[in-house]
């Protein structure tokens, strides 16, 4: 029996953004879509940059996907400071998911960490804490000490967990990257620094948000260290002050100027914003705040089908063992449009209302389409969550 078909047309209407972001520069001004990236000037990463610029080099990417909103120098290599800590933590957490390591595990202090200097959670050379707790403690308030004793455990030495962040640096497509220190602290007499750009920045805070635990800490504003002894303050003035703020990571020292790779979520729109070498702190957080609130005003996101979600309602099955199957999404079809592209978008659903059997699990019935004034913008297939057999032909006799 051919199959009949209806297709259901959701129009998705943009709704105003009225988003406002608590920093007195803030701007609804959307970033144009295909913002070409300005030339890259010759700046010294260990000379400084110009005071007068607000920053060295941004970029605005919806975090999901990857998509680039805005950018500006973005793959200028320039010291990335503490955010150098990001691939710290994602090492760690990628042996966790491996079952190398577990986040309860103890984790001693070396002579070394002890020593380390900077921002710190104060580590005592045969303290012992567990390794959830300092990479708390790395994400929450940029501990060196913690990164050096999380290093040591799980490569025995800082210069060989430097290798082994240069070789996931290189797995991840990072070209703009070479890392000399586990923290990110200003190189010594003899030292070479930390660079990273803009763009691999974003790879990197993408690959580390990921896991949920790192989120997690990242959006913490405080937090105690040391049984309460010690109250640790998130260094991402953002997640007490920007709405939907949920991470990542801050950065500085005088040669690289103030940091941040930053986070937020609003709706179902993920944004991160990374800016690089701005000269004072709240000229880097109002920077941060100004392409964040850009990009969901000027951007939003078109979530037409989630895989393995159930897709349009029952289909019958004629002549099958079972009378029903369900249709579910084969993959995720999710878009980022300036909104006023939005607007005019249309999500098609395509399923049949019957359909013959046999029918195998996995099998396409159908697909969700997204266009707009004619021209497909993406698709994802519709496929049976079930089998469903066909009757004997003796069954009619029963």
């Amino acid at each position: 029996m051919r199959s009949r078909w209806i297709v259901a047309v959701v129009v998705v209407l943009a709704v105003a953004a009225v988003a406002e972001a608590r920093t007195p520069k803030a701007k609804s001004k959307a970033v144009p879509a295909a913002a070409p990236a300005a030339a890259a000037a010759p700046i010294s990463p260990t000379s400084g940059f110009h005071p007068a610029a607000p920053y060295t080099a941004a970029l605005l990417l919806d975090r999901d996907s990857g998509q680039v909103l805005f950018a500006k120098n973005e793959h200028l290599r320039w010291p990335p400071a503490s955010m150098t800590k990001m691939m710290t933590v994602l090492l760690a957490l990628e042996q966790v998911r491996a079952h190398a390591l577990r986040l309860d595990d103890p984790i001693i202090a070396s002579a070394w960490a002890s020593k380390i200097g900077g921002s710190q959670v104060y580590l005592a050379e045969g303290e012992q804490f567990q390794l959830g707790e300092l990479l708390a403690s790395i994400m929450i308030a940029s501990a060196n000490d913690a990164s050096v004793a999380v290093a040591e455990r799980i490569a025995g030495s800082t210069d060989a967990f430097v290798a082994m962040m240069n070789q996931r640096a290189r797995e991840l497509g990072m070209t703009d990257t070479e890392f000399h220190s586990v923290h990110g602290l200003p190189p010594g007499k003899g030292q070479l620094p930390d660079l990273m750009s803009a763009a691999d920045l974003a790879t990197l805070g993408r690959a580390l948000a990921a896991y949920p635990e790192a989120m997690t800490w990242a959006k913490t504003s405080e937090a105690p260290f040391r049984g309460g002894a010690l109250q640790m303050r998130n260094t991402n003035h953002l997640v007490r002050t920007y709405p939907g703020a949920d991470g990542l990571k801050t950065g500085f020292y005088d040669a690289a100027g103030f940091e941040v790779t930053a986070t937020a979520t609003r709706d179902d729109l993920r944004l991160m914003a990374v800016v690089l070498g701005v000269p004072t702190k709240k000229g880097c957080f109002d920077e941060a705040a100004k392409l964040l609130t850009s990009g969901f005003n000027g951007w939003k996101a078109i979530v037409a089908a989630k895989n393995g979600a159930t897709v349009g309602g029952p289909i019958t099955v004629t002549r099958g063992k079972v009378t029903q199957v369900t249709g579910v999404a084969a993959g995720d079809l999710r878009l980022v449009l300036p909104r006023s592209e939005a607007r005019d978008a249309t999500v098609e659903v395509k399923v049949p209302v019957e359909i013959a059997a046999p029918v195998k699990k996995g099998q396409v019935i159908g697909e969700v389409v997204v266009t707009r004034a004619g021209r497909q913008l993406g698709r994802v297939d519709v496929v049976a969550a079930s089998d469903a057999e066909s009757r004997s032909w003796l069954s009619g006799w029963y």
